[in-house]
């Protein structure tokens, strides 16, 4: 099995930007700011673990997801794709922080999900085993949440360099890159519909 190392990068590049982690530091630390240092770092654990499995749950389901809905592979990049225009789209006039979480206590939910695994992770995941294969989107998963681990766990010293407005500034760059990423899943969609 050869896997090249431009399909790695290419598969974890939309993932990263689906996750949007930098952008999430405002809001993460507004979530944890009363807790402990020993309960902040459990709690980061325990969430990115929760996020794994929901992520390897449907990587490994969505294709029987699919077979049972009588959903095409075109289908669901179209679809996909408006999913992750219309987040783009909010995270671009919005604050990035009003519909992210749905939840006001501190958890797994909303951390684990849907701050860290929500729809627009979900679409990407499945858009990526379809083009690139399992493995390497297991890769792409791994990695991705090895670096929110990372962000989370040191969340309060990357909060104090980034500041307010450079972690608003790298939202926004990070949902004008989903829009493009969103309009190129849509194209490759309806050209695959209409190729038939």
């Amino acid at each position: 099995m050869s896997i090249h190392f431009s399909s790695l990068l290419l598969s974890f590049i939309p993932l990263f930007v689906a996750i949007d982690v930098f952008g999430v530091i405002p809001l993460f630390l507004s979530l944890t700011e009363k807790l402990s240092r020993t309960e902040k770092n459990k709690l980061v654990t325990d969430a990115t673990i929760t996020a794994l499995v929901v992520a390897l749950v449907f990587l490994f389901g969505g294709r029987a997801i699919f077979r049972f809905l009588g959903i095409t592979e075109n289908d669901f990049r179209v679809g996909g794709g408006i999913v992750l225009l219309v987040l783009a789209v909010i995270d671009l006039v919005t604050s990035g922080e009003k519909h992210r979480t749905t939840d006001e206590s501190v958890g797994v939910v909303p951390i684990g999900i849907p701050l860290i695994i929500g729809p627009a992770v979900l679409t990407t995941i499945l858009i990526l085993v379809d083009t690139y294969g399992q493995w390497v989107t297991i890769f792409s998963i791994f990695a991705n949440l090895l670096i929110v681990w990372l962000v989370f766990r040191f969340s309060h010293l990357i909060g104090k360099i980034m500041g307010k407005t450079v972690s608003r500034a790298v939202a926004k760059i990070a949902a004008l890159f989903m829009v493009a990423i969103a309009v190129m899943m849509i194209r490759i969609g309806m050209t695959g519909m209409l190729g038939r």
